[in-house]
């Protein structure tokens, strides 16, 4: 079964020259688009904060904090 195709919006932002310049720096170390780059970033952020969150909520459960 394949499963449904993601949805996508887009986001247009205005960021200073010098950081564009180390994103596409960043971007081209790992041979990815900047575009791939950010978004790569910006999910692994979010992750992170999810998983920050799961384990504070875990933590309170078991009455470790």
């Amino acid at each position: 079964m394949t499963p449904p195709a993601a949805e996508s919006s887009v986001l247009s932002l205005r960021i200073d020259v010098e950081l564009l310049d180390r994103l596409r720096e960043h971007a081209a170390r790992r041979g990815m688009s900047v575009q791939d780059y950010v978004v790569r970033t910006l999910i692994r952020d979010d992750f992170d904060e999810r998983f920050k969150t799961a384990v504070d909520e875990t933590e309170k459960f078991y009455g470790l904090t």
